[in-house]
């Protein structure tokens, strides 16, 4: 990092929640938003959050054809860009998605399945650029415009875009996140498909974190998280954002991801640069809530902090893994644990408590092995 950059505002909408408020008050109890529906294990958007994403898709007749992933997009940044005070029109949007318009694009394909013939608007709100292009047209912007997917780690990689922007001059502002939609049948058996899925409805069906699991208990979630990045230690500021690192592996299969974590390695390494690693209380982790995904994190982590390893944590266990949008969920997780000084832990393991929550450290990967770490401070 050449100069530190604030964040200002941050914003999501997700199974815990469609305020700040109410996801640290999800956050503050120990219970979780995974359901049953249609026999598979999610965890969806309540119900109030749910009647937010219907009222803007009936305020305007140009946004009814719109998938999810484009609303729950629109909604957090308007309310970021709002919690930010920014006046001006002039700033940059990157914003990214795992899948994308998943619903609406399996939808139109079974309609042209049995008509052989394609909607209009087919095309047009299905692709990837759609969200990002749909949030500057709402927030009327005249910035840069960026989508993209870069699997699980997408959102930090927004991020990582946002900093970059910044960094090199050419803006001073950076709207940045990551938004998902995917809790369709398909989307699921796919995940299912990987054998990575949790079956079993227990207490908690997510085990994420826990080394001592026997069977993968990843569970699919929905939701979007933006935050507000600007130039500098700002006045309003929630968090520093004081490192960055990313790396990506050789691929050697098609979810990449080697046992020892290298990937995760490297952009810890790189995220802490000065700081000792010793001075990092808290660790918002990645694990999905796989068997060797969860280990291969664990591994990277006891590998750079050797005998000191921080606090760790995570939020799959309560909301399941949103894909593109978990990484910003989990930034979200940390500003508000520096805000409130206060550690969520996870209710199911005996994890240390922190002495201090200065420096929160947060990590994020993808298929194809595409590691992404942030640091932040209070």
């Amino acid at each position: 990092m050449l100069k530190p950059i604030s964040i200002t505002a941050i914003s999501s909408i997700s199974p815990l929640g469609k305020s700040t408020d109410e996801v640290w008050e999800s956050y503050k109890d120990h219970s979780h938003h995974i359901v049953v529906k249609d026999e598979a294990l999610v965890s969806e958007l309540p119900q109030n959050a749910k009647a937010e994403i219907s009222k803007l898709r009936d305020s305007d007749a140009k946004y009814r054809p719109l998938d999810d992933s484009v609303l729950f997009a629109i909604h957090s940044a308007r309310k970021a860009v709002e919690k930010a005070n920014w006046n001006t029109h002039d700033f940059g949007i990157n914003i990214g998605s795992s899948r994308g318009a998943t619903r609406l694009f399996e939808n139109y394909h079974e309609d042209f399945l049995n008509r052989n013939k394609a909607e209009t608007l087919s095309s047009p709100t299905t692709t990837l650029g759609n969200i990002s292009s749909w949030v500057a047209h709402d927030l009327q912007t005249q910035g840069p415009e960026i989508s993209h997917s870069i699997t699980c780690s997408t959102a930090l990689h927004a991020l990582l875009n946002g900093v970059a922007w910044i960094q090199s001059g050419l803006s001073d502002t950076f709207l940045v996140g990551g938004s998902e939609a995917s809790l369709t049948p398909f989307t699921i058996a796919q995940m299912q498909a990987l054998k990575i899925y949790a079956k079993e409805e227990t207490d908690y069906p997510c085990r994420a974190l826990d080394l001592d699991k026997s069977k993968n208990t990843m569970i699919l979630g929905e939701g979007a998280a933006m935050a507000c990045l600007e130039r500098g230690i700002q006045p309003n500021a929630l968090a520093i954002v004081k490192g960055i690192g990313y790396a990506t592996e050789p691929l050697k299969h098609n979810v990449s991801l080697s046992a020892n974590g290298d990937c995760f390695v490297k952009s810890m390494t790189m995220a802490l640069g000065d700081l000792n690693p010793d001075d990092v209380d808290v660790i918002v982790t990645h694990t999905p809530g796989t068997i060797k995904g969860d280990l291969s994190e664990i591994n990277a982590i006891e590998k750079v902090f050797c005998n000191n390893i921080p606090s760790l944590t995570t939020n799959k266990w309560k909301l399941g893994h949103t894909l593109g949008a978990s990484g910003m969920l989990s930034v979200e997780m940390a500003v508000l644990m520096l805000q409130h000084q206060t550690f969520v832990s996870t209710p199911y393991l005996e994890e240390k408590q922190p002495e201090k929550l200065q420096n929160v450290l947060v990590n994020a990967v993808g298929f194809g092995g595409n590691a992404v770490s942030i640091l932040l401070s209070k």
